[in-house]
């Protein structure tokens, strides 16, 4: 009994009549053919029973993966529930899925030590993102010797984007202190990654402490000493989650303390529970309290008060990223810009 030999690549070229290249760009690389020839080329491969080249076949012959890991050091669950995290991973998609690239979703693990073994050659490069990765995660990346790309924080050696983080709060704590606050607070998302939601003491020692919360609470913190406050005496909460259900306790009992007339928030969902419970408790926004948040989500300009922010274009940033791990774009450091929305929550004081 004859056996039906396996369609191959070399066989849909010749029936299409064009390179093995060509039918290979259809499969791998799509940004080199029209839309409508990769179509036709792939519809015709179909037809004849051909599913792409073999991804094992690929990697022998090529050393090369076609697969781009993206390390969330911040957890799964935590950043596909971040709008800021998902607006820089469509971004990341975008760039994957025009070059023929998979993205593999990968997590903070080295604490485990499973890893170890399993990433080794898994991807043809990785980008980091979220707070401070551990020091084995990072070794471990290293180790692989491909592109090595973190976003939102500088390490030596490694490529990276990010924003001003440090400027960016200065610059929207100037505006918001502007307005003559008397009792200006700070609402801060995982100063620390160890310390749980609530009041935190400036002098204590923190462990584990967030990269981006630290720059941002120094931009926060030369404005305040420039507007005559002293930083060591303004409230200082800490929210471990950027969700509203660990915001909101924080935040109730931030307002019960504190009573403030500012409030300085390190994200726009932070912001958005805060303005919400504030509306809930009576309290006039900005007559008896005036908010900033941190990032410009659609959300808080889609409802009124608009919410005064700090725009990041996240989803570009996860394009640019792409380009970076891919070699599309060939800067070792990349600083996007940012700008204010001058919302009504916190108004301009002229």
């Amino acid at each position: 009994m004859s056996r039906t030999r396996p369609m191959t690549l070399k066989a849909v070229a010749a029936y299409l009549g064009v390179s093995t290249a060509t039918v290979s760009n259809a499969f791998n690389r799509p940004d080199q053919l029209s839309a409508a020839r990769r179509e036709e080329i792939l519809a015709a491969a179909r037809a004849l029973g051909y599913n792409g080249p073999s991804r094992q076949g690929r990697t022998l012959r090529t050393g090369r993966t076609g697969i781009i890991g993206v390390m969330l050091s911040d957890g799964l669950g935590y950043s596909l529930g971040d709008s800021v995290a998902g607006d820089l991973l469509a971004g990341i998609a975008e760039v994957l899925d025009a070059r023929g690239y998979h993205m593999l979703l990968l997590t903070d693990a080295a604490r485990t030590d499973r890893q170890n073994a399993s990433l080794n050659g898994v991807a043809d490069g990785y980008l980091v993102y979220g707070s401070m990765p551990e020091a084995g995660t990072m070794a471990l990346l290293r180790h692989q010797h491909q592109p090595l790309v973190t976003v939102d924080m500088r390490l030596p050696g490694l490529a990276s984007i990010q924003i001003d983080h440090r400027d960016a709060a200065l610059s929207i704590a100037r505006h918001a202190l502007a307005g003559g606050a008397k009792r200006p607070a700070i609402l801060a998302l995982r100063m620390t990654l160890e310390a749980p939601g609530g009041r935190l003491e400036r002098r204590s020692r923190w462990s584990e402490p967030n990269s981006v919360a630290i720059e941002r609470l120094a931009g926060f913190d030369q404005a305040l000493m420039e507007a005559g406050h002293d930083p060591d005496q303004i409230p200082l909460w800490n929210v471990d989650g950027n969700t509203h259900v660990a915001a909101a306790p924080v935040i109730e009992a931030l307002l019960a303390d504190s009573a403030p007339d500012l409030l300085l928030c390190m994200s726009d969902r932070l912001a958005l529970t805060a303005l919400s419970l504030a509306e809930q408790h009576g309290l006039a926004v900005p007559g008896q309290l005036r908010l900033t948040g941190f990032d410009g989500i659609a959300e808080g300009q889609h409802r009124r008060p608009m919410l005064t922010t700090v725009y990041q274009d996240s989803h570009a940033k996860g394009v640019m990223a792409a380009r970076m791990v891919t070699g599309d774009c060939d800067q070792s450091e990349v600083v996007q810009p940012v700008w204010l929305i001058h919302g009504d929550t916190c108004p301009s004081s002229s």
